[in-house]
């Protein structure tokens, strides 16, 4: 699906350096999930239902399962958030019936917070699959579509600063008051 005209900030954002970073942030999610995230904030781990139905089959098969708390994802490009908040709807999609549909956040972190959002280095695995894969695709894209050259990158001895920079990835390990979360809408 193309990206929103109104989330479309890459040409803006990008520069040979990489994503410029501000004072907001964006975390891409299911419209399923906007209501409860617009009432209580982005909590780590946020998606109860997704938790509960993957503990709910691996009970099923007799395996235990243990739950992980994950940090709240963030990135600085708002095309990038959509990119997440796909991911997010295809992947609910397997488990829960619905017209889900991506939707991004703005995040605008008080100044005290906004020293909590960290580049998400741990990011290498996942790009090792062939979900990374596809977001190092989707990102290089961007950057062609801004007239760059897609950045060059070793996944496994990059600096890590070259994973907020050149893939927009970053995350606060912190819970995220509503106050500070706002829905995007064309």
């Amino acid at each position: 699906m193309p990206i929103p005209e109104y989330l479309q900030d890459s040409q803006v954002l990008l520069s040979k350096e990489g994503f410029a970073v501000t004072n907001t942030w964006y975390h891409g999610t299911s419209s399923a999930l906007a209501d409860a995230i617009l009432s209580d904030g982005l909590n780590r781990s946020g998606d109860k239902a997704s938790k509960q139905a993957a503990k709910q089959t691996m009970d099923t098969i007799g395996n235990k399962y243990t739950e992980s708390i994950e940090p709240v994802f963030l990135t600085q490009s708002k095309a990038l958030a959509y990119y997440w908040a796909e991911q997010a709807v295809r992947n609910r999609s397997v488990r829960f019936a619905g017209a889900e549909t991506p939707v991004v956040l703005a995040v605008n972190l008080p100044v005290d917070l906004a020293g909590s959002v960290k580049t998400d280095v741990g990011a290498a695995s996942l790009l090792l699959t062939p979900e990374g894969e596809r977001y190092v695709a989707f990102v290089a894209a961007l950057y062609e579509a801004a007239g760059l050259s897609a950045p060059d990158i070793d996944l496994m001895n990059a600096n890590r600063m070259e994973y907020l920079n050149k893939l927009g990835m970053a995350y606060c390990n912190k819970d995220i008051v509503a106050d500070y979360v706002t829905l995007l809408s064309a």
